[in-house]
């Protein structure tokens, strides 16, 4: 029985479960109690065409967390911890408890529209005797003149993205996950990410990160006509191997907001580094937040409404051969240093079906003109490929390990 069954059942009888009944310990309310709400019964499903954590909207609290293997771990061992993975990731995001052992830490919740989605890195294939399996566009991602890389926060084996709507249920899931690496994975780094709450708002808003600007907002949609082709990989082709059908690729970079800096700027000069109204995300040029930006209009003056460097424009897909890539981040704030600077920015994630011809050209363009780099610091970065979803009785990740 699940959490989200026993504690959405109005009317209980106070049940316990022993045991011999199931020793997760979980335990159904009183008979007063009221059935969970829309944010704890919030339900995702583990088993599709695509993993959990890409096509869903944002979640309130995320983690990522990158492994490497152990030495001495191979193929075998990699698959055992990938189907133990995917059988507490089955489970958690159904409400259930991990396993036998559970901590019991989201006791009372619901699934909390919990997510956990797999990738491997480039180093992954080496260790487990797989190169020839390695696909192209996992290839390390250039230097970039903006990176300040720490490479210690950056890359690994084996990458986990957690998100949940609930911070315990998160943070049952990580300590699930980290627990079930046992002797076969060791954590490399871990990255905790927040975002508004859903409900918050009036009515469902693009995100806003840390500067105070909505985040996404020409994110490619579902309902495009060519949305799966620029994000999934196809279920055939000549460059990515087969065991990838239906997955993305994930470049995941830690960036540091200047918040200090850009907090001195007055509201006009942020409007222009970034080429949208701060109040509603609408272009410089003029409408509403989904307003196809004019970038040939200019004031009074002759100049340029929406500056030659501002971020919105140089990132436009339009401006860069039709690249796109579905972002989905989280912020994240890591204390005040010593001088009283906060540690904070953004968890940048984004999916593509090839990260050469989607990420990269639009970072490149970034790094020769952009008037937001002045007020952001890349500090880690990593590249993950990450496989379609697994089918029933299938773990994330079989098709490559038992292929």
């Amino acid at each position: 029985m699940t959490r989200r069954r026993l504690l959405g059942t109005a009317g209980a009888s106070g049940l316990v479960l022993g045991a011999a009944g199931g020793a997760v310990g979980y335990a159904a309310r009183p008979a007063e109690a009221t059935p969970l709400t829309s944010l704890g019964a919030g339900e995702v499903m583990f088993h599709g065409k695509h993993q959990p954590g890409i096509l869903q909207r944002l979640q309130a609290r995320g983690h990522l967390v990158a492994f490497d293997l152990k030495p001495g771990v191979g193929r075998r061992e990699a698959a055992a911890l990938l189907r133990r993975w995917s059988e507490t990731a089955r489970r958690l995001m159904a409400g259930e408890g991990a396993r036998q052992d559970d901590t019991a830490v989201a006791r009372d919740a619901g699934p909390s529209s919990l997510t956990i989605t797999f990738g491997f890195g480039h180093g992954f294939f080496a260790r487990t005797g797989l190169e020839k399996q390695r696909p192209v566009s996992l290839d390390p991602l250039p230097d970039f003149s903006s990176d300040r890389l720490d490479k210690a926060r950056s890359d690994g084996d084996l990458w986990v993205q957690i998100g949940a709507d609930d911070a315990l249920v998160a943070f049952h899931a990580l300590r699930a996950i980290q627990r079930d690496a046992g002797l076969a994975a060791s954590v490399r780094w871990q990255m905790n990410g927040f975002n508004r709450s859903p409900g918050a708002t009036a009515s469902p808003m693009t995100a806003r990160n840390l500067m105070g600007q909505m985040d996404g907002t020409r994110n490619p949609k579902p309902s495009e006509a060519d949305f799966n082709e620029r994000i999934f990989v196809p279920d055939s082709g000549a460059k990515d191997p087969a065991w990838m059908a239906n997955g993305s690729y994930a470049v995941v970079r830690r960036i540091r907001m200047l918040l200090d800096d850009w907090e001195r700027l007055g509201l006009k000069e942020q409007e222009d580094v970034v080429g949208r109204r701060k109040s509603d995300g609408a272009p410089l040029s003029g409408g509403s937040e989904k307003t196809a930006m004019d970038l040939d209009k200019t004031d009074a003056a002759g100049n340029l409404v929406v500056p030659i460097n501002a971020h919105a424009r140089i990132t436009r897909p339009d401006q860069n051969g039709g690249a796109a890539m579905l972002r989905r981040p989280f912020s994240f704030h890591d204390g005040i240093d010593g001088d009283g600077v906060p540690d904070a920015g953004l968890l940048f994630i984004c999916w593509q079906a090839d990260p050469l011809r989607a990420f990269v050209p639009v970072q490149r363009k970034l790094d020769r003109g952009d008037a937001l780099s002045e007020y952001v610091r890349h500090e880690a970065s990593g590249l993950f490929a990450v496989p379609g979803g697994a089918a029933r009785g299938e773990y994330v990740g079989q098709a490559l390990l038992e292929g």
